[in-house]
């Protein structure tokens, strides 16, 4: 089922988020339905807290960009309570955009290789390097789940530019081909 996404302003994106253990209800169809809603609005990664869910829960799907990211080749995975446990010093500022952020994108500074530690849908536990773009992907939707947005990482320069366009988000005022929802 393809599932609303929130909207920049909307206070779950702020909330802090719990961790999920196996008896969360009907994860393997929250999960269904996050990638659904992924690809329908033609996303490479969804973290709960945009589909209006405080949880520690993300799902990504980057294999559309090996092309161009050969390290995004075949990375498709569920990700439940994350850490990143190491990254390295050196960083590369790239474009970003964002589903909950439509019609922006800004150059966010991250670094290029990091470690992560999660559970997947079996509840493993999971430990991956990730390089290049997929690192980026990941450290973008894990942002998510800790109360971060892409536009909480540019300048305050940058940031009082698109002001504007920010409210504009907030109040709905965006043209998207997919169901959002913004603060009442």
């Amino acid at each position: 089922m393809k599932l609303p996404i929130y909207l920049y302003g909307h206070p779950v994106l702020r909330e802090e988020t719990a961790e999920l253990d196996s008896n969360y209800p009907d994860l393997k169809k929250l999960i269904a339905d996050m990638y659904e809603t992924m690809y329908d609005a033609e996303g490479i990664g969804l973290a709960a807290p945009q589909i209006g869910k405080a949880i520690r829960l993300m799902v990504i799907d980057a294999d559309v960009l090996a092309e161009d990211y050969p390290e995004c080749k075949d990375f498709k995975k569920v990700f439940i309570n994350p850490k990143i446990t190491d990254h390295n010093d050196d960083t590369v500022s790239l474009s970003e955009g964002c589903l909950s952020i439509p019609g922006i994108q800004e150059k966010v500074s991250r670094p290029t290789k990091i470690t992560v530690e999660y559970v997947d849908e079996a509840f493993m536990p999971q430990k991956l390097e990730l390089e290049g773009f997929a690192a980026r992907v990941f450290q973008h939707e894990f942002d998510h789940i800790e109360q971060t947005l892409f536009t909480d990482r540019i300048s305050p320069m940058r940031k009082q530019m698109i002001k504007s366009k920010l409210q504009k988000i907030s109040q709905g005022k965006v043209n998207t081909h997919y169901r959002t929802v913004i603060k009442r």
